[in-house]
């Protein structure tokens, strides 16, 4: 008895999801429209890893857009801690209220019940995306990677239960649970405990097709032939050896550069030109002398078969 065939249908849900997002400006193929999906149904913080510039942080935006809601951002870096990322209290307000206090003859118990209140808190990403009231927020993670294992630990405590203890108040539980996106770009392992909370997506660079479809959206001035040659270019420059591999990100800051520049194709007097466009590394600029672009150049152009 033959197997029946596979259905390779693409779900209905996600189709309208890609639909949606490319309706706000972000070509999404099936497997990011699933991750997003799922993430988003099953209320799972989703971590992405990929390449800087390949539409990481753009997928935050691109979700609080659709559910037209806050995007709450923590920018991660070296040395970030739990007060920066949390709360901090107002101690220059709470210095003259204790003060006024003082000077009305508070006692020093009243004084301490007026000064560590929610009026005198400082909310910071993580603290404002708990207590926000309006309904969920989309809580960007950004970098994670850039922070250190300490407040990895710390961020994961938060993840789990989405509440906060402040020692002077308590603890504070979500009135409405964020959605959360994480992203990293890989300069450092992220620990198992944290990604096994999270849903995973990997962005790579697109494929060929996808990032014609993303200049489109992008730089809609840009001719047809300027698009392809674009992205074929990119296709080819990022199987050379460089130390910082341009994005998507890039592709589309140097389309609408040449947008600007009235170039409809691509030569090798634009390309030098505006190579600071997408290659971001001195020594990248150095190794692509003009035959090399020229190479490039001649790739790009050449009639697809």
């Amino acid at each position: 008895m033959p197997h029946p065939s596979r259905d390779t249908a693409v779900n209905p849900d996600i189709e309208s999801l890609q639909h949606a997002m490319e309706r706000v400006g972000y070509v999404a193929d099936e497997a990011i429209a699933t991750a997003v999906f799922l993430a988003r149904e099953m209320r799972k913080p989703l971590l992405i890893e990929g390449e800087a510039g390949g539409g990481k942080t753009e997928l935050a935006k691109v979700l609080a857009r659709l559910l037209d809601t806050e995007l709450i951002r923590l920018q991660c870096y070296e040395g970030l801690d739990v007060n920066t990322a949390l709360y901090e209290w107002n101690y220059p307000r709470q210095m003259l209220r204790a003060r006024l206090a003082e000077r009305d003859g508070r006692s020093a118990s009243e004084i301490e019940s007026l000064i560590f209140s929610r009026d005198y808190l400082l909310e910071r990403p993580l603290l404002r995306a708990i207590t926000r009231r309006a309904g969920p927020a989309v809580l960007l993670i950004d970098e994670i990677d850039r922070a250190d294992e300490g407040f990895e630990a710390f961020l994961l405590e938060v993840l789990s239960d989405f509440q906060v203890t402040i020692p002077e108040l308590g603890t504070i539980r979500a009135e409405h649970v964020p959605h959360v996106i994480l992203t990293s770009n890989r300069s450092r392992e992220i620990g198992d405990a944290l990604r096994r909370r999270c849903l995973y997506l990997f962005v790579d660079h697109p494929t060929l097709e996808k990032e014609v479809r993303i200049l489109r959206l992008k730089a809609p001035g840009a001719t047809e032939q300027l698009t392809r040659e674009i992205a074929r270019f990119m296709q080819a420059l990022r199987r050379r050896r460089l130390s910082k591999a341009p994005g998507v990100a890039e592709a589309i800051d140097w389309a609408q550069a040449l947008v600007r520049l009235h170039r409809p194709h691509l030569d090798v007097d634009a390309v030098e030109e505006t190579l600071g466009c997408f290659l971001k590394d001195r020594h990248d600029i150095d190794d692509l002398d003009r035959a090399g672009i020229e190479a490039l150049v001649g790739d790009a152009r050449r009639i697809e078969a």
